[in-house]
């Protein structure tokens, strides 16, 4: 049986901030219009989701640029 919903921790001080500032941008970016009063929760979860993945995909491209300028070759 499922134990219910967890919440997520942040694991780095400060990322909490930064994540979320790192969200309105990519929200911008797709053109969606963030909430006024900071609550995601009304908007469609089609929305949420592709902020999310943006997120995501943006987060993989980073840290794949980082390895490959670490390593000095590519990754593909």
């Amino acid at each position: 049986m499922a134990q219910g919903q967890r919440s997520n921790r942040i694991l780095v001080r400060g990322a909490e901030q930064a994540l979320d500032q790192f969200k309105y941008e990519v929200a911008q970016e797709l053109g969606i219009t963030p909430p006024p009063d900071g609550y995601w929760g009304d908007l469609p979860s089609r929305q949420n989701g592709a902020i999310g993945g943006h997120m995501v995909r943006r987060m993989i491209q980073m840290a794949e640029q980082s390895l490959a300028g670490r390593t000095g070759g590519t990754t593909r």
